[in-house]
C-alpha cells in the first residue's frame, strides 16, 4: 500500500493484508468502476448478502484507520454500489485504490 498517506493509522505490517482483502473483493465481485470525479470513485460489486457483508466490514475497518475516506454502500438492481470519496488532497489514494481494483479485476477495465 505504497499510496497510503501519513494519516493512515493501520500498522505497516498489517497493510499488505488489508491490500490483499481489497484485492480479493475486487477479483471476486467487482463488476464496474467509474471515476465520478477526482475525489470520487464508484465501484459496482456483485449483489448478494455475502458480498455486502464483506464490503461493509472491510470499508468500516478502512475508515477506522483512514478516517478521511467516506464509503457509501447502496444495494440496487445492478449490484452493490460503493461510492468512495476523499478530500481532494487525498485524490492520489483514490488513484491507488482504482489501480488496485483494475489490477485485481482486469475484465472490468476492458
Amino acid at each position: 500500500m505504497e499510496w497510503a498517506p501519513a494519516e493512515c493509522t493501520l500498522p505497516t505490517e498489517e497493510r499488505p493484508l488489508r491490500v490483499a482483502e481489497f484485492d480479493e473483493l475486487f477479483a471476486s465481485a467487482l463488476r464496474g468502476l467509474e471515476r465520478v470525479g477526482p475525489a470520487h470513485l464508484r465501484l459496482t460489486l456483485d449483489d448478494g448478502a455475502q458480498v455486502e457483508e464483506t464490503a461493509r466490514d472491510l470499508t468500516a475497518r478502512e475508515t477506522g484507520c483512514c478516517s478521511f475516506f467516506t464509503f457509501t454502500l447502496t444495494p440496487g438492481p445492478e449490484g452493490l454500489v460503493v461510492d468512495v470519496e476523499v478530500p481532494a488532497v487525498h485524490a492520489n489514494v483514490l488513484d491507488g485504490l482504482a489501480a488496485r481494483a483494475i489490477e485485481a479485476a482486469p475484465r472490468v477495465a476492458s
